[in-house]
């Protein structure tokens, strides 16, 4: 946790307001060795790790990686969620993500999705399908980012 230890003075330390819904959304960051770096949240581990060229084993996806995996993921969650309450099927179905990067920053640019289905798909539902994945919650807030508070704390 962010804050500092029981019995610690925190003055001078900008601290959030702990509500109970922040609370659930603590992940605990550790570094397991190698270029390896951990997120533990509730029961899961989510492992990551560089590249050999990156100085780490690729034993895991990078963090960058999952980030960017994570758009597309949410979005199919939508889809998905869209296809079963509707009773469609989900057979041929997949999403392609692509990135763009500017090639001034090395950033990502523009980030494109596309819903492929197959031939037999109902036509009247591609839009309703695109309206779904719209509303993946990795994409608004990448829409509107959340502002970052980065410190180091003695815990």
């Amino acid at each position: 946790m962010l804050q500092g230890s029981a019995g610690g003075s925190s003055a001078g330390r900008h601290q959030f307001p702990r509500t109970r819904i922040q609370q659930a959304m603590d992940m605990i960051i550790t570094f397991p060795g190698g270029a390896r770096v951990d997120a533990e949240y509730g029961p899961y581990t989510i492992r990551t790790d560089q590249s050999p060229q990156g100085g780490g084993e690729g034993s895991a996806p990078a963090p960058f990686t999952l980030f960017l995996a994570s758009v597309g993921t949410c979005a199919g969650i939508y889809v998905l969620s869209f296809c079963k309450q509707r009773g469609l099927p989900i057979d041929g179905i997949r999403i392609v993500q692509r990135t763009e990067r500017d090639p001034r920053t090395g950033l990502v640019a523009k980030v494109g999705l596309d819903i492929q289905v197959p031939p037999g798909f109902p036509a009247k539902y591609h839009d309703a399908l695109v309206r779904a994945a719209d509303q993946c919650a990795v994409k608004k807030h990448m829409e509107h980012p959340p502002a970052f508070d980065v410190r180091t704390v003695v815990a």
